[in-house]
């Protein structure tokens, strides 16, 4: 909680300070002629929030918008790719497939969800893609052209509702507009797109149908919001897109750390890593189950082990930075067997608890037996559905000694 503290405090005071302005700002925005360069910035920053929280159902809708906003057939036919009817339409489509299945996730069959799951996730993987390559740079450029004139006798007219005035005349600023504002655009929708992306991943790692439904509907709800608050007034919405954009920059490490967890899931799962995989004799892949010496929880990494059987984990710090390595306790740990991950469990130090300490991904399905050994690790158990299915059958009395979730020793 005392993490959470500073957040919670730089959202206040951004509340406090841009609120006030925007209200401010309103009947001059109102009231003006033509729309200001400072009205144009505040739709952009909003359709890139909405685009990024939900990439597929921001495309669309921003190229339904377009569409119906351009009244002749020259204006329809100059408008970009994504509001083409037949893309927004499709897109529309996949959108309400994916909350059929989020809706319906209870009643599908057994075995159905998690390959709905992982085909939901890859989609919104791809869409934000295409979304930060081909659909973000259209928009900062269609509203660079707006704000820098577009013609040599145009002039930059910043009129942020009366706050501050710029006059450059004869010069077309579009090009210089463009070439600074994309890469911050980008910037900005990979940040928010990383935190909106993470819930798809707890989604894919989530049993229960109505947990997903829940995530998605808070997550369309928000969407819903920006949207709204950007139709009644330009100003307020754009306030709540800078709010969701801090808040996602404040949050990137750990939505990064849990989309890459989230893509190598997926990777595993569709490739069927582990009917190919091997168990090296050191440098496995793994994610850290649990913050160990300062390093956060599902970093990346490699774990190995020295001859005195002395346990390290190696990692790149947003998988590109200088290498690190950290030692990874082994008193006590215990291997975990899943149905979708194996875990590796050990103790919390100066406590008696146990705690997920290092995170496998699906490929070690079938060789946890192996992994184990490599390691010198003695004991196993049934951990998440499997300690489940195991406790039930055990209540019905068809549970053998070893189905119980008291760790056994492995064979030699």
């Amino acid at each position: 909680m005392k993490r959470l503290v500073p957040v919670v405090a730089l959202l206040c005071v951004i509340a406090l300070v841009v609120l006030p302005l925007s209200a401010a700002t309103q009947d001059a925005v109102r009231k003006a002629e033509k729309p200001s360069a400072g009205l144009e910035l505040a739709l952009v920053a909003t359709q890139i929030t909405g685009i990024a929280i939900s990439p597929l159902l921001g495309v669309s809708a921003v190229g339904l918008y377009q569409w119906f906003q351009a009244s002749t057939p020259e204006q329809k036919a100059r408008l970009p790719w994504f509001a083409n009817p037949l893309v927004w339409g499709v897109g529309f489509l996949l959108v309400a497939a994916a909350a059929a299945k989020d809706v319906l996730g209870a009643t599908l069959p057994p075995g159905w969800k998690q390959p709905l799951d992982v085909l939901d996730a890859v989609e919104n993987k791809f869409s934000g893609l295409v979304a930060t390559g081909a659909v973000i740079p259209v928009l900062v450029a269609a509203a660079a052209k707006f704000m820098g004139g577009g013609t040599a006798s145009a002039a930059l007219d910043l009129n942020l509702g009366g706050l501050a005035m710029i006059h450059l005349g004869a010069i077309d600023f579009s090009w210089l507009l463009t070439i600074l504002m994309v890469p911050l655009a980008m910037a900005v929708h990979a940040a928010v797109w990383l935190a909106s992306h993470t819930i798809n991943v707890l989604i894919l790692l989530s049993p229960w149908g109505g947990v997903d439904a829940a995530l998605k509907g808070a997550r369309t709800a928000l969407l819903g919001s920006v949207a709204g608050l950007a139709f009644i007034d330009p100003v307020v919405g754009a306030t709540l897109s800078v709010i969701i954009i801090l808040f996602s920059f404040l949050i990137a490490g750990w939505s990064f750390r849990l989309t890459t967890f989230g893509s190598v899931f997926c990777w595993d799962f569709f490739t069927r890593r582990r009917k190919r995989f091997k168990v090296l004799a050191d440098g496995n892949t793994v994610f850290l189950g649990r913050e160990v010496a300062g390093v956060p929880i599902r970093t990346l990494g490699k774990l190995h082990q020295a001859d005195d059987q002395k346990l390290t984990f190696k990692f790149r710090p947003w998988l590109v930075l200088a290498p690190r390595e950290i030692e990874v306790p082994r008193e006590e740990i215990v291997f975990g067997c899943g149905v979708i991950c194996p875990e590796v469990l050990g103790r919390v130090p100066g406590t008696d608890r146990t705690e997920t300490l290092l995170l496998l991904p699906p490929r070690y399905v079938g060789h946890e037996k192996l992994f184990a050994r490599t390691y010198h690790v003695e004991r196993m158990t049934d951990v998440g559905l499997r300690k489940a299915w195991s406790w039930f059958k055990e209540m019905l009395g068809f549970g053998s000694k070893r189905d119980q979730s008291a760790a056994v020793t492995i064979a030699t």
